[in-house]
């Protein structure tokens, strides 16, 4: 299973359309957003997915009575983190900034994601992969990407735009 991984759009829509676009392209078959969504209309944004949308929310995820509605209309799940979940025989856990890991002991997962400080992080911890794809929402310019894991292979692959 092919998974992509989007981070920290905070309300960009002409980044978000982008993303859509590069994620049907890419043929993942689920998404994760690491939270800092910011507003509903950029939940609304991603709804030409052809995929599932999963995720956390953020700090800025400050008006979550419109979040959620947003959310529950497009089909996604989201919940405050972390999300715990086992994919394709994979332990998950996916928080927004990395600082809410520091409770769990990360040798239960084999894969960690996490977004809130806008910049890539590709790391192995023993057989743990920490990932966060960075940039999405055109804060750093040159900088937004998203990223895709195979779970199978847990080969990762940051996609620039």
């Amino acid at each position: 299973m092919r998974i992509g991984v989007v981070s920290d759009t905070h309300n960009n829509l002409k980044s978000v359309q982008k993303i859509v676009e590069l994620l049907n392209e890419s043929a993942v078959e689920r998404v994760i957003h690491t939270g800092d969504i910011t507003q509903s209309k950029t939940i609304n944004a991603f709804s030409d997915l052809n995929m599932p949308l999963y995720g956390v929310f953020g700090n800025n995820d400050l008006e979550l009575d419109d979040l959620n509605q947003a959310i529950s209309k497009q089909g996604y799940h989201f919940v405050q983190p972390p999300m715990i979940d086992t994919w394709e025989n994979k332990n998950l856990i996916i928080v927004h900034d990395p600082l809410q890991l520091e409770n769990h002991d990360l040798s239960h997962y084999d894969l960690v994601i996490h977004g809130h400080t806008h910049r890539y992080r590709l790391e192995t911890i023993n057989s743990t992969t920490i990932f966060n794809p960075g940039e999405c929402a055109g804060q750093m310019i040159g900088y937004n990407a998203i990223g895709v894991i195979d779970l199978t292979s847990m080969k990762t692959e940051l996609m620039k735009f």
